[in-house]
């Protein structure tokens, strides 16, 4: 299910919003000493093409805006624990500054689901009185809040609340609890207290439950769709992120500091930054366009250039992934970034110089755009990843074809941009097809190869969660519950996996990405792309087969197993799509919750008038702090 829209014209915060918050919060911070530790859960489980080197080595954008809008707002004892590096961390051990912390955060994808649960129990073990607010938030929890709750009284768990929005939503739930805290109170007895007034119903954007037996919910409220910051640059600066990352460790506990900035280039070489949020295409097994509001956000390029050179400069970074929905989707906006980071300079040197980047684009904008590429090269652009899906346009169409897919990567080349195809394979396609229309898979590989791709990405269509075909899928018995006895479990929902299919045969969609793979990444093109090199940029071409004949042994290693059950196991298929195991409730009265799945059980029991966000902050501001 598609999150719904808010009301138009109200999507957005108005200007200015996030920094405003953002400077009450350094006020009111003085007079409260928090400490927070960051969790950013991952399963290793996950690690296959076309993820492998990335996952360990770009420090994710989202757990870092998350620290960095806490040290913005002035809390410094703040540390950013990534499961990629410290697989064995456990909550319950935790100490920093020497003590438990006062708020522990977990951001998860769906795919890393399990370690997100994993690190929420543990947390919990921690007695009651000492125990800190527990926060849940990522992507996961953006679509399915619920299970980060738990509903068994004798295993009680769960998180406290669920931030199923962006920075500004954490850092308004921060400015009530903090208004409402009394001295020597623990963060979570004044996030209990806040909960139970309802100083929490009027922040768009949580999900919580107002059971007063910790660990065990029957009921959530959902206080609806957040607002967004339309102006990227009121973002807190990611250079701040870098400067609280756990160094990597076997230990379940923290170490006594953060990671060196000597030590960042080599743990994270790649850096990950958010430059623009929101596409203008409205692909059905896409969540994007929603989660968005149909708005397209930029920062400025002159912002851009200052977080490149900033990073450079403090960290030596010279590589960086754009987070981008879809760079080039406003020609105006993107004119203006290239434009800037192309004049924009780093120590005396042309930004270009000093640091190379790619991000994500639509062949169709590309070709749009095709008299400003040169201008892309100069901003320092080195490759740009295309969502190609299907070139014949059978499965998706957002304005390419053979015909197109081969021009825009020839235009890239040509400036030395190298183009990077992001696939999917569905049931309809073969594995290959006779006659001129190349409409099967190593067809189009051979193509994608021919025209000057150095790497591939192929993915089997799944279920995307927020998504106009979620539903539908497991209405037509499309999804897998299980195969041979096997479940699916949700580190299998990255596209790596057959997992909904109505071919005949789906160990055989499982075998042709397989083979996709080995077609493209295998010794005789290492051999000859040490000679010959698609790419642009020096031994790029071969540092790519490396890596990819890397990625496809675990890629084989750990899906060959699923393969043979597909071809000699009883295929068990769901027929509704998975419901919120939990009812849900508006925080308005005259609403229903935003987050439930459709025919999911909602309950509007207890459901209470919500007030204004003025009304709740100065409701907060009237309380006596001595009786607080």
């Amino acid at each position: 299910m598609e999150l719904p829209r808010r009301t138009r014209g109200d999507e957005l915060l108005p200007d200015g919003s996030l920094t405003d918050l953002r400077a009450r919060l350094r006020v009111l911070g003085r007079d409260h000493d928090l400490a927070s530790v960051i969790a950013c859960a991952f399963d290793h489980r996950t690690r296959m093409l076309p993820f492998v080197y990335a996952d360990l080595r770009m420090a994710p954008a989202g757990s870092r805006a998350i620290g960095s809008a806490l040290l913005d707002a002035g809390f410094e004892k703040t540390r950013i624990v990534l499961q990629q590096w410290n697989r064995h961390f456990r909550p319950s051990q935790m100490r920093l500054d020497n003590r438990i912390p006062d708020l522990f955060l977990v951001s998860s994808m769906q795919l890393h689901s399990a370690r997100c649960v994993e690190l929420i129990r543990d947390a919990c073990r921690i007695p009651a009185a000492q125990r800190p607010l527990i926060i849940a938030g990522g992507p996961k929890v953006i679509y399915e809040p619920w299970d980060v709750f738990g509903t068994d009284p004798q295993d009680p768990w769960g998180a406290d609340v669920a931030v199923t929005g962006e920075e500004y939503v954490l850092l308004s739930l921060l400015e009530v609890v903090l208004q409402l805290r009394g001295r020597n109170e623990s963060l979570r007895q004044a996030f209990l207290r806040a909960r139970e007034d309802g100083l929490l119903d009027a922040i768009p954007g949580l999900v919580y439950t107002r059971e007063s037996r910790p660990g065990v919910a029957s009921e959530l409220v959902d206080t609806g769709i957040q607002r967004l910051v339309g102006n990227l640059d009121e973002l807190p600066h990611p250079v701040l992120g870098y400067r609280i990352l756990e160094p990597p460790s076997r230990k379940a506990t923290l170490g006594s500091q953060p990671v060196p900035a000597s030590r960042i280039r080599r743990l994270s070489p790649i850096g990950s930054l958010a430059l623009t949020f929101g596409c203008k295409f409205a692909c059905t097994y896409c969540p994007i366009p929603a989660y968005n509001q149909r708005q397209h956000r930029v920062k400025s390029g002159a912002r851009i250039a200052d977080e490149f050179r900033q990073l450079h400069t403090e960290y030596g970074l010279r590589y960086f992934f754009g987070a981008d929905d879809n760079f080039f989707n406003d020609e105006a906006r993107t004119t203006e970034i290239v434009e800037t980071l192309a004049n924009a300079e780093i120590n005396g040197k042309p930004l270009r110089k000093c640091v190379r980047w790619g991000t994500e684009v639509t062949v169709h904008d590309t070709l749009k755009l095709r008299d400003l590429i040169p201008t892309v090269r100069g901003a320092g652009v080195r490759a740009l990843w295309l969502g190609v899906e299907d070139m014949t346009a059978t499965l998706v169409k957002k304005g390419q074809s053979v015909d197109k897919t081969s021009e825009a990567f020839r235009l890239l080349n040509k400036r030395g941009i190298t183009p990077m195809p992001m696939m999917m394979h569905h049931d309809e396609q073969p594995l290959i097809s006779r006659g001129p229309k190349p409409y099967g898979l190593l067809n189009q590989v051979r193509l994608l190869r021919k025209a000057g791709a150095p790497s591939l990405q192929v993915l089997m269509l799944v279920p995307a969660t927020g998504s106009k075909l979620f539903a539908g899928t497991y209405t037509s018995e499309m999804v897998y519950e299980s195969v041979a006895g096997k479940k699916v479990e949700e580190h299998m929902l990255g596209g790596n996996y057959v997992i909904a299919s109505h071919h005949p045969k789906p160990w055989r969609k499982q075998l042709n990405i397989l083979l996709a793979y080995a077609y493209f990444y295998n010794p005789l093109r290492f051999a000859w792309a040490l000679v010959r090199p698609k790419s642009n940029l020096y031994l790029a071409d071969a540092g790519w087969q490396v890596i990819g004949m890397w990625g496809l042994f675990e890629t084989t290693r750990k899906t060959f197993g699923w393969m043979l059950r597909l071809a000699f196991g009883t295929i068990k298929r769901q027929n509704k799509p998975p419901m919120n195991r939990i009812p849900m409730r508006a925080a308005r009265t005259d609403e229903t919750p935003s987050h439930a799945l459709p025919q999911a059980p909602v309950s509007m029991v207890g459901a209470i008038e919500s007030r204004s966000e003025e009304e709740v902050v100065a409701g907060a501001h009237a309380l006596p702090v001595a009786t607080k």
